[in-house]
């Protein structure tokens, strides 16, 4: 069974987008994506990036242009629940660190679903730890116990290793794709990872 590694950030729409159709990639090729919780903040400094809002700004006509891919997206895979949050940007550091402890208590992929869900479907302000905390009692986490465990030390570190092994890579956005060695970045390029699984199993 092929693996692939998908480097993600709560924060990100398309990262977002990307989770809801991984599933269906994998019914199809029996691939297993494996979620790597990164910084999107911290790429996009080592990277010398910087968000799409931010960079296409100025420019006349790229932002509506984004949105309408966006809409496409939606539209042609139907994720009807998306929503843009009225909170965005939204800093996502404690939300990442708690998927550094939920990955490190083997409950990484419930705890994606609740954030992503979270953001992008319902519009809470996933900044405010109240907020996080009641999230993820309401999903049937103990949020006060993870947000507890999102000030050791080690959690930090580890969310850093992360960040900073994704940018040695060659990361500078996400949502990011590792089938192998091979580097896919953007949700519009799912359907190339799903032509390299499909090449990697041939």
């Amino acid at each position: 069974m092929k693996t692939v590694e998908f480097i993600f950030d709560f924060g990100s729409p398309n990262a977002y987008l990307a989770h809801r159709i991984i599933p269906e990639i994998e019914a199809r090729t029996g691939a297993t994506f494996v979620y790597n919780p990164c910084l999107l903040g911290g790429i996009f400094k080592a990277a010398g990036n910087r968000s799409p809002f931010e960079q296409f700004a100025g420019v006349r006509g790229k932002l509506d242009y984004e949105r309408l891919e966006i809409k496409r997206f939606v539209e042609r895979h139907h994720v009807d629940a998306f929503r843009m949050n009225p909170h965005f940007p939204v800093n996502t550091l404690l939300m990442m660190r708690g998927a550094v402890v939920a990955e490190d208590e083997g409950k990484l992929a419930p705890f994606a679903e609740t954030c992503f869900r979270a953001v992008w479907e319902d519009g809470e302000k996933m900044d405010d730890p109240a907020v996080v905390g009641a999230v993820l009692d309401a999903a049937g986490f103990d949020g006060r116990a993870i947000l507890e465990r999102t000030r050791e030390q080690a959690v930090k570190d580890r969310l850093i290793a992360n960040t900073e092994g994704a940018v040695v890579r060659g990361v500078f956005g996400m949502p990011t794709f590792f089938v192998g060695k091979e580097m896919f970045f953007g949700k519009d390029r799912l359907g190339q990872v799903e032509e390299e699984i499909m090449r990697a199993n041939a």
